[in-house]
């Protein structure tokens, strides 16, 4: 199974009006070609690139980045255009301190980084994030974007079954094993900015920002419970574990910084 995420972001749920294009793995460029582009403020597109290809390695939203660059549905693009990947007219602030004391349970050795830009969504910088459930406690309603990601927990139950890989065609994330129907979870606070199946291999895909540098991504579900732009709690159901995409029931779980994929069990406690 192919495990770069090379097309991520394609397209958008099964309700949109405008059909997301396919890119298999084969057609785009590599993870190695890729694995910089967050830190560019622009991008020359390349055969076998798409919007929404581009606007998941770079960690942006591609509906920001169709903002930016005057694009309009079905966000054609063609090689040798040059792709803003950032907002040209604003200047980037200093983040302010927390004064909540709050702070990140991931391993020190981690990356954690303030926030910088607005790379998903219409939130504003902040330091933490306003979230509340309803009289249900079934949804989480958000206004901000916390600076760190206070804790992660396991978006499923299951035995591991594919670990994390640097080598440029190894796995981006960690894949999970369970029964048809196991619940999959958030994991951690966020807003969904994706659900779709548009990418071959992947199945039914949903990506979380959880903050302007971290993103997760569950794929292979059976049933998406969510939709894009719904702020979703730490443990919050949001599918059902399938087989979408892949020839086994299982969760193909991915955390991003930056755009960069870092191995998930770095960031997940040890399971009991």
């Amino acid at each position: 199974m192919p495990l770069l995420f090379a097309a991520a972001l394609l397209g958008g749920c099964s309700t949109r009006h405008v059909p997301a294009p396919v890119v298999e793995l084969s057609e785009a460029k590599s993870f190695k070609q890729f694995r910089d582009l967050g830190k560019q403020a622009q991008y020359k597109v390349e055969k076998g690139d798409t919007l929404f290809s581009i606007a998941w390695y770079s960690g942006n939203d591609y509906k920001d980045l169709a903002r930016i660059n005057k694009l309009s549905a079905p966000y054609a693009i063609y090689p040798g255009q040059v792709l803003m990947l950032q907002e040209s007219n604003k200047k980037q602030t200093k983040p302010v301190t927390n004064s909540s004391g709050r702070t990140s349970k991931i391993k020190a050795n981690q990356p954690v980084d303030p926030p910088k830009k607005q790379a998903y969504g219409e939130s504003k910088t902040a330091q933490k994030s306003s979230v509340r459930t309803d009289k249900q406690n079934t949804t989480a309603v958000a206004t901000d974007f916390p600076s760190q990601v206070a804790e992660w927990m396991w978006p499923a139950n299951g035995r591991v079954i594919g670990q994390f890989s640097l080598s440029e065609q190894g796995n981006k994330g960690i894949d999970i094993a369970n029964s048809p129907g196991t619940p999959i979870l958030a994991s951690a606070v966020g807003k969904v900015v994706y659900t779709g199946n548009a990418l071959r291999g992947f199945g039914n895909l949903i990506i979380i920002k959880h903050t302007d540098a971290y993103l997760s991504a569950y794929a292979h579900n059976r049933k998406i419970l969510v939709k894009e732009q719904d702020w979703v709690r730490p443990g919050q159901q949001i599918a059902e574990m399938g087989s979408s995409g892949t020839s086994q029931t299982m969760l193909h779980f991915e955390i991003r910084y930056k755009g960069k994929s870092v191995d998930p069990l770095r960031f997940l406690p040890k399971q009991p």
